[in-house]
């Protein structure tokens, strides 16, 4: 596989969103060449978050690795994305998640997005849909309790401002906020992370009450407007979302499978 290869790019992108929450965070941290892990350890819900971010020739010598890791850790609850497909982790008490696409978006104009910020568009249904970047801390507030609700993000319910994502965040290199509004009411946020060589796309989220007015894929046109368009953009898809990121022109570059133990048990 090419060094620079579009799923290295995505791969590495999504370490690193890992590891600037790590720092602002104060979790622990490691990082080794094709793999990097995250000690979340805020609250006891919360899940490490291990990236395997280059191929491996033997599945079993990654999985001797994560096993010294989670013993060393003493971890409970994580999260293994593998965007290789050879890993199997159910020996761990870990379920084999649903295959998910690893998208890029090659760099260009973004078709319908505006060049001015706050960018106005129409929503469906009526009303004024405005997307704008956030700069301040009750904003990103703000974003914080749409991921929280929209996303959704069940173990940090009820919403506790700054528990998740602490307004920090704003001040590490790269990372970016985007909120829509329809009337002036909050209905949806994505964040990006521009790690120099790509811009990935984060916790896309529409509140319930403001889904099937287009606030996702305004949202989506104005960040990738605005956040280095002259790099690839990146991310993993839901199925809920995979059909609006192929119509803004994300093309998938492999499946991830991702395993999850949410309990102490296997």
């Amino acid at each position: 596989m090419n060094s620079d290869s579009r799923l290295e790019r995505a791969n590495d992108n999504a370490a690193a969103f890992w590891l600037a929450q790590a720092r602002v965070h104060g979790w622990r941290s490691r990082v080794r060449p094709g793999l990097t892990a995250v000690r979340c350890a805020r609250t006891p819900d919360d899940a490490h978050r291990i990236l395997v971010t280059r191929p491996y020739a033997e599945p079993g010598t990654v999985e001797k690795e994560l096993a010294d890791l989670l013993s060393a850790w003493s971890t409970m609850h994580f999260t293994v994305e593998d965007p290789y497909g050879g890993l199997d982790l159910s020996r761990f008490g870990a379920t084999r998640m649903p295959e998910m696409p690893v998208m890029v978006r090659e760099p260009g104009p973004v078709e319908g997005a505006t060049t001015a910020l706050p960018a106005v568009y129409g929503a469906h249904g009526g009303g004024s849909l405005t997307v704008d970047e956030v700069l301040d801390g009750d904003g990103f507030a703000l974003v914080e309790h749409a991921i929280v609700e929209g996303f959704p993000l069940p173990a940090r319910r009820p919403w506790v401002r700054g528990e998740a994502l602490p307004e920090q965040l704003l001040g590490e290199p790269g990372w970016r906020a985007w909120l829509g509004r329809v009337d002036g009411a909050v209905a949806g946020t994505c964040l990006t992370y521009d790690d120099g060589r790509a811009t990935g796309v984060y916790w896309v989220a529409t509140l319930p009450d403001r889904r099937g007015r287009g606030v996702a894929k305004a949202v989506l046109r104005t960040a990738l407007a605005h956040a280095h368009p002259d790099r690839p953009a990146t991310l993993v898809a839901t199925t809920l979302g995979e059909p609006l990121y192929r119509k803004l022109g994300f093309v998938e570059q492999a499946r991830t499978r991702w395993w999850s133990r949410t309990s102490a048990e296997g």
